[in-house]
């Protein structure tokens, strides 16, 4: 399958040495998006969350970001938006396991500073899962370039797909996953979204949703 049966006609491509941009108006829309989201998320001020401060009375207490934690949660939630949206127009299957691993760290730096046990401990089990999966990944990657001699999505779309291309396809999906967090390893990501800090938690969520969505499209890319 090529890119104008997935995401229209072809707009145009950015070459940086071996590497090639290839935009259409699919991958175009997805980017523009994200660096959308990430320049609110920029000029965004935290809310102040409210949570109970005993059980079953009415008394309340605030939680609050200080400043030292606001701009470093602002900074690294910058730089996710960023990676995630190179992710979207990158047309090397490389570059888009490194842009995936770079969100999947940058996701465990906006909860780092948080001073709550459960956040930290679910970023910590997110992490042993992100590095786990970071094998498949990657190893998917290099499976597929042994295979065909090629990471550029733009020559293998235009390929058939080989046992070991399925084989590392299939690889590379797991490791997916386990980088962006979705089922069935969710459960080791959930509590990171009780942290406060709305703005910075929304990249969090939509890293993963346009990792999976441009993973779908690379994956079709690929095997069919």
């Amino acid at each position: 399958m090529d890119f104008v049966t997935l995401g229209g006609d072809l707009l145009g491509t950015i070459p940086l040495g071996d590497i090639v941009l290839y935009i259409n108006p699919f991958n175009l829309f997805l980017f523009a998006v994200l660096l959308g989201f990430t320049f609110l998320i920029a000029i965004s001020k935290p809310e102040t969350q409210v949570e109970a401060s005993k059980f079953n009375t009415l008394g309340v207490a605030e939680v609050k970001v200080d400043e030292k934690e606001f701009r470093q949660r602002r900074f690294l939630s910058i730089i996710c938006g960023i990676a995630s949206a190179g992710a979207m127009i990158t047309g090397d299957l490389f570059n888009f396991t490194l842009f995936m691993a770079l969100v999947g760290i940058l996701n465990i730096g906006i909860v780092s500073a948080v001073k709550q046990t459960s956040v930290l401990n679910s970023a910590f089990n997110y992490g042993l899962i992100a590095m786990m999966c970071s094998l498949p990944l990657f190893g998917g990657a290099a499976i597929i370039l042994a295979s065909t001699g090629t990471l550029s999505l733009a020559v293998l779309s235009q390929m058939p797909a080989s046992p070991m291309v399925v084989f590392g396809a299939i690889l590379m999906l797991i490791g997916i996953l386990g980088e962006s967090g979705v089922a069935p390893f969710f459960a080791s990501k959930a509590e990171m979204f009780r942290t406060p800090g709305s703005p910075f938690i929304v990249i969090i969520h939509l890293s993963s949703l346009f990792i999976i969505v441009r993973a779908v499209e690379i994956l079709l890319l690929v095997l069919w």
